[in-house]
């Protein structure tokens, strides 16, 4: 497929883009912007969540990691089911009861100014590293594809695609989010049931042969019970549980789209819904891996050192056809701007209202901070994402994103304080006690297996991070008791 082609494709995405836009910003204003005036329907964000919780860094990592890891992944999904109700029944009731708009003003309600901001910039941190990693990823793919042959350099790229971003959610916001992430779920789907399809052919394989191939293929094996693996079921399980709270009910991102259902009701037949749902589409994304590394033994091609490569590789490469081709481009840019621009839009609302405190504003000024923050977000991740550009070391790249997944277990064990106990704090130490957790983390990671017994560690990291967290708050309101005995 040719550049061209490919370019033409995506002109026509951001156009359609723009037209929900149009007809979606129309008449917005802040509570539009921020919340969707509360009116979205249930089913539609929960469809539109799929595209937000799958970024381009998933729809390209998860066929990628069978070749090492099997369907062991899908472990953790079993884990984020759970995860998922226990938002729905602890966490939703909370956000709904308070009538947030910032779910960390929370926070301010449990333990005061201090816990407050150091939440809100733990998710500003984590949240801007994290989108712009994903959208770097997208980019740099489009760059290699298209612009390079045109001689675009990856700063105008990068520059353009965010700008596009912020055209199209300036005005609307989550109002418009909630129909654009819908669309963006669509295409996303289409890819990867499409791409399933078609490489199916290409190994001329029937639904009853796609099947046994796959459950007789040797990456299939899904439970892994070896207990110093980083696969090994319960870590992985119990894990996924963690993950999901932390890192969906715990970030203003995903939660500000449940917040603009009309009832707590609705919210949570969303969340159900959208754990099912997101179970199916991420075995999908595995069975798709299973197919592509026949494929690739098929043409004896040689293996890629990095696993992320293959599908971009066989799709692009001219090894699967054109139909292929286009479909892994929409897919990529799909699965990439909808958790993009949830992401803009969820830093700016997190930065007004918990950082500029826009509420205590009068109305015409609330809206100007809110357009100009708007603004400084999307300049913000352009500059992340060429930054990511200079580096151009994979290492320190995925070590720089793997670092902001230690901010989120500082909210799960802040979080895991305020609902479980009563007990007041010092206020004053809760930035401290954060930032020393994921530091003590980071060491025990980096020694694990030479400090116990040759054990890994994976993803129960984070829960590590939370009880971290969860203890030096204990110690703070030990201090705090003792201070009051004398």
């Amino acid at each position: 497929m040719s550049a061209a082609a490919i370019l033409i494709c995506l002109v026509s995405y951001f156009a359609g883009l723009m037209i929900v836009s149009y007809i979606t910003g129309r008449n917005s204003n802040n509570e539009s912007f921020f919340l969707a005036n509360r009116k979205s329907p249930w089913y539609l964000i929960a469809f539109g969540m799929i595209g937000s919780s799958i970024s381009g860094v998933t729809f390209i990592s998860v066929p990628g990691m069978v070749n090492a890891a099997n369907f062991t992944y899908f472990e953790v999904v079993l884990g984020y089911i759970l995860g998922y109700w226990v938002i729905a029944w602890v966490l939703m009731p909370v956000y709904y009861r308070l009538n947030l708009t910032s779910i960390y003003t929370y926070l301010k309600e449990r333990f005061g100014i201090h816990g407050y901001k150091t939440g809100s910039v733990f998710f500003l941190i984590s949240r801007i590293i994290g989108a712009s990693f994903r959208l770097y990823v997208a980019v740099e793919v489009l760059q290699i594809s298209i612009f390079n042959q045109w001689h675009v350099p990856f700063i105008l790229n990068a520059s353009v695609l965010v700008g596009l971003i912020w055209l199209y959610t300036r005005r609307g916001g989550m109002k418009t989010i909630i129909w654009t992430d819908a669309l963006q779920t669509f295409f996303l789907l289409a890819a990867l049931v499409g791409s399933i399809y078609l490489i199916s052919q290409n190994l001329h394989l029937g639904i009853g042969d796609l099947a046994k191939n796959i459950a007789n293929s040797p990456y299939s094996q899904v439970f892994n019970w070896d207990v110093n693996s980083k696969q090994y079921f319960f870590k992985q399980f119990i894990s996924g549980i963690f993950i999901a709270i932390a890192m969906t009910g715990l970030d203003q991102d995903m939660m500000q789209k449940n917040l603009t259902c009309k009832t707590l009701g609705e919210a949570q037949k969303n969340i159900f819904s959208f754990s099912i749902v997101q179970a199916v589409v991420v075995f999908l994304f595995l069975v798709l891996g299973v197919l592509l590394y026949s494929y690739a033994g098929s043409i004896h091609l040689t293996l890629p050192k990095k696993s992320d490569d293959l599908y971009p590789i066989l799709a692009t490469g001219g090894y699967l056809g054109t139909a292929v081709a286009f479909l892994f481009v929409m897919g990529l840019t799909a699965a990439s701007f909808a958790s993009a621009d949830s992401a803009l839009t969820a830093l700016t609302t997190s930065f007004c209202v918990d950082i500029m405190n826009i509420t205590d504003r009068e109305k015409e000024q609330q809206l100007n901070i809110r357009k100009w923050v708007h603004i400084m977000m999307a300049v913000i991740l352009i500059v992340v994402i060429i930054i990511y550009e200079l580096i151009n070391n994979p290492v320190i790249v995925n070590a720089v994103f793997t670092v902001a997944g230690y901010t989120y277990g500082p909210l799960l064990g802040l979080y895991a304080f305020g609902l479980l106990t009563k007990i007041k704090v010092i206020d004053k130490w809760i930035p401290y006690v954060c930032l020393i957790a994921p530091c003590l983390c980071y060491i025990l990671n980096e020694h694990s297996v030479q400090w116990f017994n040759g054990y890994k560690m994976g993803f129960e990291l984070l829960i590590l991070n939370a009880l971290l967290t969860f203890t030096g708050l204990l110690l703070s309101a030990v201090s705090l008791a003792r201070r009051s005995s004398k």
